[in-house]
């Protein structure tokens, strides 16, 4: 059994795969909040209950991977794969990116996991990018190699935003009150969005409607009441908090297009993406994304898509530990 995980500053999602025929089939799964607990050791200690089961494995972690070893990004924990391999009885574990482990995850995919945002034109000599909007904001490019692709990881998202209008001037001052540094995941993220949506209802003046203020105290998160609230057009300030994120989201994956030459494709991956695709298709994110100037006809015809299949991860870290070292 492959065990796998894909391991964000919320969630730790851990899968069981067998592998056959040269696809994963998954025995088992579980999803456990990430801030509950210390360390991945114990999550995947929990999720295992003493079963030693598992005869390879890898991990996708959000943060920088360097020697098998990460501090993750948006979690107080340090991953070792040495550590996470001996608790597994295991020679080796992989430890990789999270975003290389989505790169590996999408040659995994069928056409049914994917929605189009822009058809466009797949450049049979050009990279590809992905661009994933969560907890963080994770980015990658994926080279071709051999007769298939090699993702390579990046830090992209802590790039220092830079805004493009009067508007995301506004925004950055607002932001530069509390942030020493204002990279491009503090605004295209689930707390970017947020963060977003508090500065617009401050700009407003309006006072938060009592069913918006009650479904963000429920859920603890500001991030999925408001996008619901915008997307059923239930409040003006959530309706254009989400349309400013999605220009920016536009415009983040715009720019990464034309640093890596993504002709062969852009993919939004992140859990974020499918629950606002309505507002993702009516062409506020293909604006922003074509949005530069003497280049934007070539970014209009870089094909687009958005991941749906929300074990993408999860498959390129099994993918990882079937092949070996891949990413490390």
């Amino acid at each position: 059994m492959i065990l796998a995980g894909d391991v964000g500053g919320t969630n730790v999602r851990l899968a069981l795969f067998s592998a056959e025929g040269g696809t994963f089939l998954l025995r088992e799964a579980a999803k456990f909040p990430s801030r509950d607990v210390s360390s991945l050791d114990e999550i995947v200690a929990r999720f295992l209950g003493g079963r030693r089961v598992a005869t390879s494995a890898a991990f996708g972690v959000a943060g920088p991977v360097r020697k098998g070893r990460c501090e993750a990004t948006n979690l107080p924990w340090i991953v070792d794969a040495a550590a996470l391999a001996a608790g597994l009885g295991l020679p080796k574990v992989v430890l990789l990116n999270d975003l290389v482990a989505n790169g590996i995850g999408l040659g995994e995919l069928s056409e049914d996991d994917f929605a189009v945002l822009s058809r466009g034109e797949e450049d049979p000599e050009g990279s590809r990018a992905l661009v994933s909007a969560g907890t963080g904001l994770g980015e990658a490019v994926l080279v071709r190699e051999n007769s298939g692709w090699r993702p390579l990881p990046s830090e992209g998202g802590h790039a220092s935003f830079a805004p493009r209008s009067a508007w995301e001037i506004e925004l950055l001052r607002h932001l530069q009150r509390d942030l020493a540094h204002v990279s491009v995941e503090r605004v295209v993220s689930g707390p970017g969005l947020a963060a977003i949506y508090r500065f617009e209802r401050e700009r407003s003046g309006r006072p938060e409607p009592a069913f918006l203020a009650a479904e963000i105290a429920r859920r603890g998160d500001a991030t999925p009441a408001v996008s619901e609230a915008a997307l059923a057009g239930r409040d003006e300030v959530a309706v254009r908090a989400l349309e400013h994120w999605v220009s920016l989201y536009g415009a983040e994956a715009g720019n990464l297009a034309l640093k890596v030459m993504a002709t062969a494709g852009v993919f939004l991956g992140g859990g974020i993406a499918p629950k606002v695709l309505p507002k993702l298709l009516d062409g506020t994110f293909r604006d922003a994304f074509c949005d530069k100037g003497r280049l934007a006809p070539l970014l209009a015809r870089i094909p687009v898509r958005v991941v749906l299949n929300d074990d993408c991860a999860l498959l390129g870290a099994a993918r990882a530990a079937a092949q070996g070292a891949i990413g490390t």
